[in-house]
């Protein structure tokens, strides 16, 4: 078996209940391009650890509540 670790997030809610704030507004707020935003969001893209911090304080909260991880046993 082969542990996989997988990282989930919220940033589409809290997008939403920020006044429905833009990818491109939180872009800006974190110090990243929209792209990789988009990417973070759909979660095709992992966050660098400081850039997961600038996200949760672009949202004024902890990283705990933006970022979630499960891990899953993959049979081989």
């Amino acid at each position: 078996m082969v542990k996989k670790l997988e990282i989930k997030n919220n940033i589409r809610t809290l997008r939403f209940f920020a006044d429905e704030m833009t990818q491109q507004q939180l872009a800006e707020k974190a110090g990243a391009s929209r792209q990789t935003i988009l990417a973070v969001e759909a979660g095709k893209y992992a966050p660098s650890l400081e850039l997961a911090f600038r996200i949760a304080d672009a949202f004024g909260v902890t990283i705990g509540e933006v970022f979630d991880y499960e891990i899953k046993e993959i049979k081989k």
